[in-house]
């Protein structure tokens, strides 16, 4: 078993930062990209922000130049800094890990965090 667990949201102010954590623990071989995501209108989820396991980082528009994602293989962590926080911004944020979770096993597995919440308002 794999499980993903986010913390770090909250209620900020419009123009606020925050910074999302992502823990994964478990059956762990090695970890491919992990990301973060949001629910939009009109859309299942949004990738809010990818990084690969080299740490090559890819964004949504609408996050680029204000969000950072960057991760910690030794700790099998990945992390959201989140500045010049806009209302739009406000939703719950889940993180995923593509997991590899043997040496016998070339096959990674997606797993999803049970999602945090992050309200931007004044």
């Amino acid at each position: 078993q794999v499980q993903l667990v986010e913390s770090g949201g909250g209620l900020v102010q419009p123009g606020g930062s925050l910074r999302l954590s992502c823990a994964a623990s478990g059956s762990i071989f090695g970890i491919n990209a992990m990301c973060w995501y949001r629910p939009v209108p009109g859309k299942q989820r949004e990738l809010v922000a990818r990084i690969t396991e080299g740490s090559q980082p890819n964004y949504t528009d609408s996050v680029k130049g204000r969000f950072t994602i960057s991760r910690d293989n030794a700790k099998n962590m990945v992390y959201l800094q989140m500045n010049s926080l806009k209302p739009e911004d406000t939703a719950v944020y889940y993180c995923t890990a593509d997991v590899r979770r043997s040496r016998a096993s070339n096959i990674y597995d997606r797993y999803w965090g049970q999602g945090t919440q992050v309200t931007v308002s004044s």
